[in-house]
Protein backbone atom coordinates (compact mmCIF):
# COMPACT_ATOMS: atom_id res chain seq x y z
CA UNK A 1 0.00 0.00 0.00
CA UNK A 2 1.54 3.28 -1.13
CA UNK A 3 0.63 6.70 0.26
CA UNK A 4 1.50 9.86 -1.66
CA UNK A 5 1.21 13.15 0.24
CA UNK A 6 0.79 16.03 -2.19
CA UNK A 7 1.41 19.66 -1.26
CA UNK A 8 0.37 22.50 -3.63
CA UNK A 9 2.72 25.44 -3.08
CA UNK A 10 2.94 29.12 -3.93
CA UNK A 11 5.91 31.04 -2.51
CA UNK A 12 6.23 28.70 0.46
CA UNK A 13 10.01 28.76 0.90
CA UNK A 14 9.68 29.81 4.54
CA UNK A 15 6.89 27.46 5.67
CA UNK A 16 7.52 24.35 3.56
CA UNK A 17 10.33 22.92 5.78
CA UNK A 18 8.04 22.88 8.83
CA UNK A 19 5.26 21.29 6.79
CA UNK A 20 7.56 18.52 5.55
CA UNK A 21 9.01 17.93 9.01
CA UNK A 22 5.48 17.48 10.36
CA UNK A 23 4.67 14.58 8.01
CA UNK A 24 4.77 11.01 9.35
CA UNK A 25 7.59 8.74 8.22
CA UNK A 26 5.72 5.49 8.82
CA UNK A 27 2.07 4.50 9.23
CA UNK A 28 0.69 1.04 10.14
CA UNK A 29 -0.81 -0.55 7.05
CA UNK A 30 1.24 1.63 4.68
CA UNK A 31 4.38 0.15 3.13
CA UNK A 32 5.60 3.24 1.24
CA UNK A 33 5.17 6.95 1.93
CA UNK A 34 6.22 9.44 -0.74
CA UNK A 35 5.86 13.21 -0.98
CA UNK A 36 4.91 15.36 -3.95
CA UNK A 37 5.21 19.15 -4.21
CA UNK A 38 3.37 21.07 -6.95
CA UNK A 39 4.96 24.51 -7.29
CA UNK A 40 2.36 26.90 -8.70
CA UNK A 41 4.86 29.24 -10.35
CA UNK A 42 6.52 30.46 -7.14
CA UNK A 43 8.85 33.45 -7.27
CA UNK A 44 10.98 32.21 -4.38
CA UNK A 45 13.05 29.05 -3.82
CA UNK A 46 10.10 26.77 -3.06
CA UNK A 47 11.15 24.06 -5.53
CA UNK A 48 14.78 24.15 -4.41
CA UNK A 49 13.78 23.87 -0.76
CA UNK A 50 11.49 20.94 -1.57
CA UNK A 51 14.32 19.06 -3.28
CA UNK A 52 16.76 19.91 -0.49
CA UNK A 53 14.38 18.40 2.06
CA UNK A 54 14.09 15.14 0.13
CA UNK A 55 10.68 15.48 -1.55
CA UNK A 56 10.16 12.47 -3.81
CA UNK A 57 8.89 14.47 -6.79
CA UNK A 58 8.62 18.19 -7.54
CA UNK A 59 6.38 19.53 -10.31
CA UNK A 60 6.73 23.21 -11.19
CA UNK A 61 4.45 25.44 -13.29
CA UNK A 62 6.15 28.09 -15.37
CA UNK A 63 3.44 30.58 -14.34
CA UNK A 64 0.76 30.65 -11.68
CA UNK A 65 -2.31 28.60 -12.61
CA UNK A 66 -4.23 28.60 -9.34
CA UNK A 67 -4.91 26.22 -6.48
CA UNK A 68 -7.44 24.09 -8.38
CA UNK A 69 -5.00 23.48 -11.25
CA UNK A 70 -2.18 22.66 -8.83
CA UNK A 71 -4.38 20.18 -6.99
CA UNK A 72 -5.52 18.50 -10.21
CA UNK A 73 -1.95 18.19 -11.50
CA UNK A 74 -0.87 16.79 -8.15
CA UNK A 75 -3.54 14.10 -8.34
CA UNK A 76 -2.36 13.13 -11.82
CA UNK A 77 1.26 12.91 -10.68
CA UNK A 78 0.32 10.93 -7.57
CA UNK A 79 -1.58 8.43 -9.69
CA UNK A 80 1.41 8.15 -12.01
CA UNK A 81 3.58 7.45 -8.96
CA UNK A 82 1.37 4.47 -8.19
CA UNK A 83 -0.44 5.91 -5.15
CA UNK A 84 -3.09 3.76 -3.51
CA UNK A 85 -4.05 6.65 -1.22
CA UNK A 86 -3.55 10.35 -1.91
CA UNK A 87 -3.45 12.88 0.92
CA UNK A 88 -3.62 16.59 0.18
CA UNK A 89 -2.34 19.13 2.68
CA UNK A 90 -1.42 22.82 2.58
CA UNK A 91 2.12 24.12 2.45
CA UNK A 92 1.53 26.79 5.11
CA UNK A 93 1.51 24.05 7.78
CA UNK A 94 -1.96 24.93 9.05
CA UNK A 95 -2.85 21.23 9.26
CA UNK A 96 -1.11 18.97 11.76
CA UNK A 97 0.70 16.33 9.71
CA UNK A 98 0.63 13.88 12.61
CA UNK A 99 -3.11 13.43 12.00
CA UNK A 100 -2.57 11.79 8.60
CA UNK A 101 -2.89 8.27 10.10
CA UNK A 102 -6.25 9.34 11.55
CA UNK A 103 -7.25 10.86 8.20
CA UNK A 104 -6.59 7.72 6.16
CA UNK A 105 -7.94 5.25 8.74
CA UNK A 106 -11.48 5.12 7.23
CA UNK A 107 -9.93 4.31 3.84
CA UNK A 108 -7.70 1.58 5.23
CA UNK A 109 -10.76 0.12 6.97
CA UNK A 110 -12.72 0.20 3.70
CA UNK A 111 -15.36 2.61 5.05
CA UNK A 112 -14.78 5.59 2.77
CA UNK A 113 -13.56 6.74 -0.64
CA UNK A 114 -12.93 10.34 0.43
CA UNK A 115 -12.12 11.60 3.93
CA UNK A 116 -12.24 15.28 4.89
CA UNK A 117 -10.39 16.62 7.91
CA UNK A 118 -12.75 18.57 10.17
CA UNK A 119 -10.97 21.54 11.76
CA UNK A 120 -13.91 22.09 14.13
CA UNK A 121 -14.06 25.70 12.99
CA UNK A 122 -16.16 26.86 15.94
CA UNK A 123 -13.12 26.26 18.18
CA UNK A 124 -10.57 28.08 16.00
CA UNK A 125 -9.54 31.29 17.74
CA UNK A 126 -7.96 32.77 14.61
CA UNK A 127 -11.32 32.73 12.78
CA UNK A 128 -13.44 35.84 13.26
CA UNK A 129 -17.13 35.43 14.21
CA UNK A 130 -18.11 36.53 10.69
CA UNK A 131 -15.80 33.97 9.08
CA UNK A 132 -17.14 31.23 11.35
CA UNK A 133 -20.71 32.17 10.42
CA UNK A 134 -19.98 32.22 6.69
CA UNK A 135 -18.11 28.94 6.92
CA UNK A 136 -21.02 27.33 8.75
CA UNK A 137 -23.54 28.63 6.21
CA UNK A 138 -21.37 27.62 3.25
CA UNK A 139 -20.80 24.12 4.61
CA UNK A 140 -24.53 23.81 5.18
CA UNK A 141 -25.24 24.66 1.55
CA UNK A 142 -22.63 22.15 0.38
CA UNK A 143 -24.16 19.46 2.62
CA UNK A 144 -27.58 20.18 1.13
CA UNK A 145 -26.27 20.05 -2.45
CA UNK A 146 -24.07 17.00 -1.94
CA UNK A 147 -26.25 15.08 0.55
CA UNK A 148 -23.22 14.55 2.80
CA UNK A 149 -22.60 15.26 6.49
CA UNK A 150 -19.23 17.03 6.12
CA UNK A 151 -19.17 19.94 8.60
CA UNK A 152 -16.02 21.61 7.21
CA UNK A 153 -16.49 21.77 3.44
CA UNK A 154 -13.56 24.14 2.81
CA UNK A 155 -10.95 22.01 4.56
CA UNK A 156 -8.05 21.16 2.25
CA UNK A 157 -6.76 18.34 4.46
CA UNK A 158 -8.19 15.33 2.63
CA UNK A 159 -7.53 11.73 1.67
CA UNK A 160 -8.66 10.01 -1.52
CA UNK A 161 -8.55 6.41 -2.62
CA UNK A 162 -6.94 5.71 -5.96
CA UNK A 163 -10.34 4.91 -7.50
CA UNK A 164 -11.91 8.12 -6.18
CA UNK A 165 -9.02 10.21 -7.52
CA UNK A 166 -9.47 8.67 -10.96
CA UNK A 167 -13.18 9.48 -11.01
CA UNK A 168 -12.92 13.12 -9.94
CA UNK A 169 -12.34 15.87 -12.50
CA UNK A 170 -11.66 19.41 -11.32
CA UNK A 171 -13.23 21.97 -13.65
CA UNK A 172 -13.15 25.07 -11.45
CA UNK A 173 -10.30 27.52 -11.76
CA UNK A 174 -10.75 28.76 -8.20
CA UNK A 175 -10.72 25.98 -5.60
CA UNK A 176 -11.24 22.23 -5.62
CA UNK A 177 -12.67 21.81 -2.11
CA UNK A 178 -16.33 22.54 -2.82
CA UNK A 179 -16.39 21.07 -6.32
CA UNK A 180 -14.90 17.69 -5.40
CA UNK A 181 -17.41 17.23 -2.55
CA UNK A 182 -20.46 17.91 -4.73
CA UNK A 183 -19.01 15.96 -7.64
CA UNK A 184 -18.00 13.03 -5.45
CA UNK A 185 -21.50 12.77 -4.00
CA UNK A 186 -23.03 12.88 -7.49
CA UNK A 187 -20.74 9.98 -8.45
CA UNK A 188 -21.85 7.95 -5.41
CA UNK A 189 -18.49 8.07 -3.65
CA UNK A 190 -18.58 7.44 0.10
CA UNK A 191 -17.50 10.65 1.82
CA UNK A 192 -16.84 10.93 5.54
CA UNK A 193 -14.95 13.18 7.94
CA UNK A 194 -12.65 12.91 10.95
CA UNK A 195 -11.67 15.58 13.49
CA UNK A 196 -8.16 16.94 13.01
CA UNK A 197 -5.85 19.36 14.75
CA UNK A 198 -4.39 22.54 13.30
CA UNK A 199 -1.17 24.44 13.85
CA UNK A 200 -0.84 28.13 14.55
CA UNK A 201 -1.47 30.24 11.46
CA UNK A 202 1.75 31.35 9.78
CA UNK A 203 0.33 33.76 7.17
CA UNK A 204 -2.95 35.10 5.74
CA UNK A 205 -4.72 33.11 3.03
CA UNK A 206 -3.58 33.80 -0.55
CA UNK A 207 -6.64 32.22 -2.11
CA UNK A 208 -8.77 35.37 -1.93
CA UNK A 209 -8.26 39.09 -1.40
CA UNK A 210 -11.45 39.74 0.60
CA UNK A 211 -14.26 37.83 2.26
CA UNK A 212 -16.77 39.22 -0.24
CA UNK A 213 -14.79 37.94 -3.25
CA UNK A 214 -14.39 34.53 -1.62
CA UNK A 215 -18.11 34.21 -0.95
CA UNK A 216 -18.96 35.34 -4.47
CA UNK A 217 -16.61 32.88 -6.13
CA UNK A 218 -17.59 30.03 -3.82
CA UNK A 219 -21.31 30.53 -4.50
CA UNK A 220 -20.59 30.65 -8.23
CA UNK A 221 -18.59 27.43 -8.03
CA UNK A 222 -21.29 25.59 -6.06
CA UNK A 223 -24.05 26.72 -8.41
CA UNK A 224 -22.07 25.83 -11.50
CA UNK A 225 -21.16 22.35 -10.29
CA UNK A 226 -24.68 21.55 -9.13
CA UNK A 227 -26.20 22.70 -12.42
CA UNK A 228 -23.60 20.63 -14.24
CA UNK A 229 -24.71 17.42 -12.52
CA UNK A 230 -28.41 18.14 -11.85
CA UNK A 231 -29.55 20.34 -14.76
CA UNK A 232 -33.05 18.88 -14.96
CA UNK A 233 -33.82 19.68 -11.32
CA UNK A 234 -32.52 23.23 -11.63
CA UNK A 235 -34.27 24.09 -14.88
CA UNK A 236 -37.53 22.47 -13.83
CA UNK A 237 -37.47 24.49 -10.62
CA UNK A 238 -36.98 27.70 -12.61
CA UNK A 239 -39.66 26.67 -15.10
CA UNK A 240 -41.99 25.87 -12.23
CA UNK A 241 -41.60 29.41 -10.86
CA UNK A 242 -42.52 30.92 -14.22
CA UNK A 243 -45.46 28.56 -14.70
CA UNK A 244 -46.72 29.23 -11.18
CA UNK A 245 -46.63 32.98 -11.77
CA UNK A 246 -48.44 32.45 -15.08
CA UNK A 247 -51.10 30.34 -13.36
CA UNK A 248 -51.65 33.01 -10.69
CA UNK A 249 -52.09 35.76 -13.27
CA UNK A 250 -54.36 33.58 -15.39
CA UNK A 251 -56.49 32.78 -12.33
CA UNK A 252 -56.67 36.50 -11.58
CA UNK A 253 -57.98 37.17 -15.09
CA UNK A 254 -60.52 34.35 -14.86
CA UNK A 255 -61.73 35.61 -11.47
CA UNK A 256 -62.40 39.14 -12.64
CA UNK A 257 -63.83 37.86 -15.90
CA UNK A 258 -66.29 35.68 -14.00
CA UNK A 259 -67.53 38.35 -11.58
CA UNK A 260 -67.88 41.12 -14.20
CA UNK A 261 -69.71 39.20 -16.93
CA UNK A 262 -71.23 40.21 -19.29
CA UNK A 263 -69.25 43.46 -18.97
CA UNK A 264 -65.56 43.55 -19.89
CA UNK A 265 -63.28 42.74 -16.97
CA UNK A 266 -60.57 45.20 -18.01
CA UNK A 267 -57.77 42.86 -16.88
CA UNK A 268 -56.59 41.65 -20.26
CA UNK A 269 -53.00 42.60 -19.32
CA UNK A 270 -52.96 39.77 -16.76
CA UNK A 271 -53.83 37.31 -19.51
CA UNK A 272 -51.06 38.67 -21.76
CA UNK A 273 -48.40 38.54 -19.04
CA UNK A 274 -49.61 35.06 -18.01
CA UNK A 275 -49.20 33.87 -21.59
CA UNK A 276 -45.67 35.29 -21.80
CA UNK A 277 -44.63 33.73 -18.48
CA UNK A 278 -46.17 30.42 -19.50
CA UNK A 279 -44.20 30.37 -22.76
CA UNK A 280 -40.98 31.18 -20.89
CA UNK A 281 -41.71 28.40 -18.40
CA UNK A 282 -42.23 25.84 -21.16
CA UNK A 283 -39.04 26.94 -22.93
CA UNK A 284 -37.00 26.70 -19.71
CA UNK A 285 -38.41 23.22 -19.06
CA UNK A 286 -37.46 22.17 -22.60
CA UNK A 287 -33.97 23.59 -21.99
CA UNK A 288 -33.76 21.48 -18.84
CA UNK A 289 -34.63 18.32 -20.76
CA UNK A 290 -31.97 19.08 -23.37
CA UNK A 291 -29.43 19.84 -20.63
CA UNK A 292 -30.22 16.54 -18.96
CA UNK A 293 -29.59 14.68 -22.22
CA UNK A 294 -26.26 16.51 -22.56
CA UNK A 295 -25.45 15.59 -18.96
CA UNK A 296 -25.99 11.92 -19.82
CA UNK A 297 -23.45 12.23 -22.63
CA UNK A 298 -21.05 13.96 -20.26
CA UNK A 299 -21.38 11.10 -17.78
CA UNK A 300 -20.48 8.65 -20.54
CA UNK A 301 -17.46 10.79 -21.40
CA UNK A 302 -16.44 10.84 -17.74
CA UNK A 303 -16.62 7.06 -17.62
CA UNK A 304 -14.40 6.94 -20.70
CA UNK A 305 -11.98 9.36 -19.03
CA UNK A 306 -11.94 7.22 -15.89
CA UNK A 307 -11.17 4.10 -17.93
CA UNK A 308 -8.45 5.98 -19.80
CA UNK A 309 -6.88 7.04 -16.53
CA UNK A 310 -7.07 3.48 -15.24
CA UNK A 311 -5.18 2.27 -18.32
CA UNK A 312 -2.67 5.11 -18.19
CA UNK A 313 -1.91 5.25 -14.48
CA UNK A 314 -2.79 1.66 -13.71
CA UNK A 315 -0.05 0.51 -16.05
CA UNK A 316 2.53 2.53 -14.15
CA UNK A 317 1.38 1.09 -10.84
CA UNK A 318 1.34 -2.45 -12.23
CA UNK A 319 4.82 -2.01 -13.69
CA UNK A 320 6.10 -0.78 -10.35
CA UNK A 321 4.58 -3.76 -8.57
CA UNK A 322 5.87 -6.10 -11.29
CA UNK A 323 9.42 -4.80 -10.87
CA UNK A 324 9.18 -5.32 -7.13
CA UNK A 325 7.87 -8.85 -7.59
CA UNK A 326 10.62 -9.68 -10.08
CA UNK A 327 13.25 -8.40 -7.68
CA UNK A 328 11.81 -10.55 -4.91
CA UNK A 329 11.69 -13.58 -7.21
CA UNK A 330 15.25 -12.96 -8.39
CA UNK A 331 16.55 -12.95 -4.83
CA UNK A 332 17.21 -16.57 -3.72
CA UNK A 333 15.57 -17.89 -0.59
CA UNK A 334 17.87 -18.17 2.49
CA UNK A 335 17.77 -21.99 2.39
CA UNK A 336 18.70 -22.04 -1.31
CA UNK A 337 21.49 -19.51 -0.72
CA UNK A 338 22.94 -21.62 2.11
CA UNK A 339 22.92 -24.75 -0.08
CA UNK A 340 24.72 -22.93 -2.89
CA UNK A 341 27.36 -21.63 -0.51
CA UNK A 342 27.89 -25.15 0.88
CA UNK A 343 28.37 -26.61 -2.62
CA UNK A 344 30.58 -23.86 -4.01
CA UNK A 345 32.41 -22.84 -0.89
CA UNK A 346 31.85 -19.20 -1.83
CA UNK A 347 29.52 -16.60 -0.23
CA UNK A 348 26.28 -16.38 -2.20
CA UNK A 349 27.53 -18.90 -4.76
CA UNK A 350 29.61 -16.18 -6.47
CA UNK A 351 31.41 -17.40 -9.61
CA UNK A 352 35.17 -17.90 -9.38
CA UNK A 353 37.42 -15.04 -10.46
CA UNK A 354 41.05 -14.61 -11.53
CA UNK A 355 43.25 -17.67 -12.01
CA UNK A 356 40.73 -19.88 -10.26
CA UNK A 357 38.26 -19.16 -13.05
CA UNK A 358 40.62 -20.75 -15.56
Amino acid sequence: MKLVIQIPCLDEEATLPATLADLPRSIPGIQTIQTLVVDDGSHDRTSEVARAYGVTRVVRFAARQGLAAAFARGVQEALAMGADIIVNTDADNQYYGGDIPRLIAPILEGRADVVVGDREVAKLVEFSPLKKLLQRLGSGVVRALSRTTVPDATSGFRAYTREAAMRLTVLSGFTYTLETLIQGAQKNLTITQVPIRTNQRTRPSRLFTSMASYVKRSVTTMARVYVLYQPLKVFLAIAGAFLLAAAVLFARFVYFYAITRPAESGHIQSLVVAGVLGIIGVLVAALGILSDLIAMNRRLLEETLTNTRALRYGRGARDERRVGNEERRAAPEPETLAAIEELTGRPGGAPPRGPEAR
